[in-house]
């Protein structure tokens, strides 16, 4: 970066509400399409800005000076977040909407080492940056295919010479800027609808202003720089009303006890920069009709040159309407330094602004007369001492004693700050980043009106420390020490804090829970975000008047109940461990109107049910950032689920419902079982069922030659004994004259073994099972044994080896309902009736031997046992 051009970039200021200096506020927005760079902007606000960034391609845009904004806050007291940042963001944010067509067609070509405008532009490109190149021409057919160009940059070229006819055909052209160029003459007939022209840092002898600029009726922004100057070179544009002027007086020089003259009229902000490396001398008197605010910059300063500049600025201050200078990059002695605030303590001065300054030589008591002024304000950040041998209190107690309202003093090598000798008229006071410990301020009792104290980046570590410290500022509201080392775990001590404090901020330092044992009684705001808090202890500090509190990015399990916080309203407690937030939070916390509770590891379960149902019920307008970020983050299953999108039923989730819901489950199947055994015997079955398993399982222990079924008997006969006569006389005679081995039970069944056993085993060693049903049959249970082993031995083999012989008829009425086997098989096999008539007994013997026609080999069971 050029020295001239670092000389323009004024360094950031710190949150205070003091008065900006009225800086040209112009934003880029990168290439990247992910940040936001500014140029002229403090970092507080450029970090506002960035919020608003929606990832566009890049462009310069220039808002409207904002010195009309400085003028609505001049008499306000301090208030926290500092008014003018709104101020400037409302700016900003219309700017943004003013240039939202821009942002979609904007075409950056900065720093590409181009010699010539590139030929291959979009024709709808409304913003082009072509900064840091090597153009030496503007040509019309350049910008001549861009009817729709808005902004354009040509800063840092080799541009000669401009013709602004290139841009007959650019009727929407707002901003140009061709700064640090080599520009020597320009010729006249600008483009009317120009809001921002910068042709400072050029080749000119004198100001290139032309009697056409007095046409330019919208221009709020003119950049201007010569080598020497004349009073009434600002002349044509004299009835303009602007609201910015840069006068870039690096190359300015004059001859030796010569002094020139330069009437500025109608700009509410002039900002003059100088030679960045040599002592300043310039002597041109300047006058300026109703100058707000007053911007130098490149100021190196010894105690022969500090005269000087107190000269050049006495024309320059002597208005009544100057409530604002403003000096970057000053390089000076700390006598010259005094010498400057005594200088500026008559004049009419409210706000005063120093940023980069440079203290060399050596640091002695300078006496200072504290007599009324205008000055509410001062503001210094970013000290460089040179000096490393001085007494401290020569440095200090010249600020402690002053008689101002406002005081900021940052980013320096300060270690420590006196109390004031004498009560003190400070309502704000502002040392962020500094080096202060807890020894500052202790037993001060001289800033009883002290409304802000901001202690923000410093070496502060005992909490305890820090409440004694405030105890005498009975007026002191706000109180910011984030961004220290305070712990609260290690001191049990009494917290003497003032009681009136409202607003106080304890982000990133390292504070436990224990941290609520220790507050500020009647404090409303609360932050305690990016510490190391777990949780908040039962005994706590009774905050009945706290309304927002911030402890976001800590290590918190659950949401806070609102018992100790009965007026709370606003709860950031996103970014911590909370996976099942209490389902009672709303009930606790009657007045909550906005919670941000997203970005936790929600755990998914039935527990965070109720919570959800709760959100649910809730205003949108409540829930922050809901439902993007509030995901569940376990089980896996449901892994960055949303919490609106999880549900889990009733049934899974309520005790009493699922015991309920088992048991009349489990009564259903009783009466069912119930209904099954009085209809269907169904014990007598799986009895039945049992038996034969167990038969199996020991039949299945024989050695394999034995398990090879081989065929003893044609036929099993099932009787029943009243039956047997039938059986004997008839049955077995008509049988075994054709050959046809018959088992009965009576004589082959085996001793020993149980009849289930021997009834199984015969079944199995015989190709038919033959049944005489009777009425005496089916009341025999043995009969209905034998049936049911054979019957599922049947479907066992896949066989029809069942015979059914109806000895006399039975009705179906007469069968009990436990038979119900026997009905089946009645219902749909075909069985053999015994006749009545003898005649045809014959027949029904030859239907009966034709079920053994197969021709078996029979096994006797001796050889069987051999």
């Amino acid at each position: 970066m050029k020295e001239s051009e670092a000389s323009l970039n004024p360094p950031r200021l710190l949150a205070s509400p003091i008065l900006l200096p009225c800086w040209p506020t112009v934003l880029y927005l990168s290439t990247n399409k992910t940040n936001i760079y500014t140029e002229g902007l403090p970092h507080h606000l450029a970090a506002g800005i960035k919020s608003l960034n929606s990832s566009k391609n890049a462009v310069k845009m220039v808002l409207t000076p904002w010195y009309t904004c400085c003028n609505m806050i001049r008499d306000r007291e301090p208030i926290v977040g500092s008014f003018h940042v709104l101020c400037i963001l409302a700016l900003i944010v219309g700017s943004l909407v003013q240039f939202s067509d821009e942002l979609e067609s904007a075409v950056d070509y900065s720093n590409r080492n181009l010699t010539h405008v590139p030929k291959d532009l979009p024709p709808r490109t409304k913003a082009l940056n072509l900064s840091q190149n090597s153009i030496q021409e503007l040509q019309m057919s350049d910008v001549s295919i861009l009817p729709e160009l808005r902004a354009l940059r040509l800063s840092h070229n080799s541009i000669q010479r401009l013709d602004f006819g290139v841009f007959k055909f650019n009727h929407e052209l707002e901003y140009l800027d061709v700064s640090h160029n080599h520009l020597q003459n320009i010729s006249c007939c600008p483009v009317v609808s120009l809001k921002h022209l910068d042709l400072s840092f050029n080749d000119f002898d004198v100001l290139p202003v032309y009697k056409e600029f007095g046409n330019l009726t919208k221009l709020s922004f003119l950049g201007l720089s010569a080598t020497k100057f004349r009073h009434l070179d600002l002349l044509p544009i004299a009835h303009l009303h602007l609201s910015y002027i840069l006068l870039g007086l690096v190359g300015y020089h004059v001859k030796d006890n010569e002094t020139e003259s330069l009437q500025v009229l109608n700009t509410k902000a002039l900002h003059l920069v100088f030679h960045p490396n040599s002592l300043f001398s310039v002597q041109v008197n300047i006058s300026v009709n109703a100058l707000g605010c007053l911007q130098l910059s490149n100021i190196k300063l010894n105690n022969e040159s500090c005269q000087t500049l107190i000269t050049f600025l006495l024309e320059l201050t002597r208005g009544p309407t100057l409530l604002n200078l403003t000096l970057y990059h000053v390089e000076t002695t700390w006598k010259c330094l005094v010498e400057l605030f005594q200088f500026l303590w008559l004049r009419p001065v409210e706000y005063l602004n120093i940023y980069n300054l440079t203290i060399t030589e050596s640091i002695q008591y300078e006496n200072f007369n504290y007599s009324k002024t205008a000055l509410k304000a001062l503001t210094i950040e970013h000290i460089t001492n040179q000096v490393f041998i001085f007494s401290k209190e020569a440095l200090y107690s010249v600020f402690v004693k002053m008689n101002i309202r406002m005081l900021t003093i940052a980013d320096t090598p300060f270690i420590h700050m006196l109390c004031p000798p004498d009560p003190s008229t400070f309502v704000f006071l502002n040392f962020t980043q500094n080096v202060f410990t807890d020894s500052v301020f202790q037993g001060c009792s001289t800033l009883k009106g002290l409304q802000t104290l901001i202690l923000q980046k410093n070496g502060l570590k005992n909490l305890f420390k820090v409440a004694l410290m405030t105890k005498n500022m009975t007026s002191l509201e706000t109180l910011d020490v984030s961004l220290n080392s305070l712990v609260s775990h290690a001191y049990e001590g009494i917290c003497s804090w003032s009681e009136s404090i409202l607003v106080l901020n304890l982000s990133s330092n390292v504070l436990t829970g224990s941290v609520f044992r220790c507050l500020p009684p009647k404090v409303k705001v609360l932050d305690l975000h990016n510490n190391r808090i777990k949780s908040i202890p039962q005994k706590v500090t009774k905050l009945e008047a706290l309304q927002k509190l911030n402890v976001a990015s800590n290590s918190l399990m659950d949401l806070p109940g609102c018992g100790a916080f009965s007026s709370l309203s606003v709860l950031v407690i996103e970014h911590n461990s909370v996976s099942h937030p209490s389902a009672g939070f709303f009930q606790s916390c009657q007045k909550i109107r906005s919670i941000t509770a997203g970005n936790n590891p929600f755990q998914c379960t039935c527990e965070l049910r109720e919570f959800v149902k709760n959100l649910g019920q809730v205003s949108g307008e409540v829930v922050e950032g809901w439902p993007d970020s509030y995901t569940c983050d376990s089980p896996e299953s449901v892994k960055g689920t949303p919490l609106q999108d999880f549900h889990m039923s009733p049934l899974s989730c309520d005790t009493v419902l699922l015991i309920v819901t088992i048991g009349a489950t489990l009564l259903v199947l009783a009466v069912i079982v119930a209904f099954l055994c009085c209809c269907f015997d169904l014990p007598w079955y799986l009895r039945m069922m049992c038996q034969w398993t167990q038969t199996r399982h020991r039949a299945r222990k024989i050695p394999i030659k034995e398990l090879q079924r081989n065929l003893q008997f044609h036929a099993f006969v099932s009787y029943s004994e009243h039956d047997s006569a039938w059986v004997k006389n008839e049955l077995l005679p008509n049988l075994e004259k054709d050959d046809i081995r018959v088992c009965l039970h009576e004589r082959h069944f085996i001793p020993g073994k149980s009849i289930v056993e021997n009834i199984i085993h015969f079944i199995e060693k015989s190709y038919k099972s033959i049944f005489v049903l009777s009425p005496h049959f089916i009341q025999s249970e043995w009969c209905h044994y034998e049936l049911y082993f054979a019957h599922h031995n049947l479907f066992h083999k896949g066989s029809d080896n069942l015979i059914l012989i109806l000895l006399e008829p039975i009705p179906q009425n007469n069968i009990p309902s436990r038979y119900h086997k026997l009905r089946a098989l009645m219902a749909r096999r075909t069985y053999l009736e015994w006749p009545t008539e003898k005649s045809k007994h014959g027949l029904f013997w030859a239907n009966l031997r034709a079920s053994f026609i197969t021709k078996l080999a029979l096994v006797d069971e001796e050889d069987v046992k051999t």
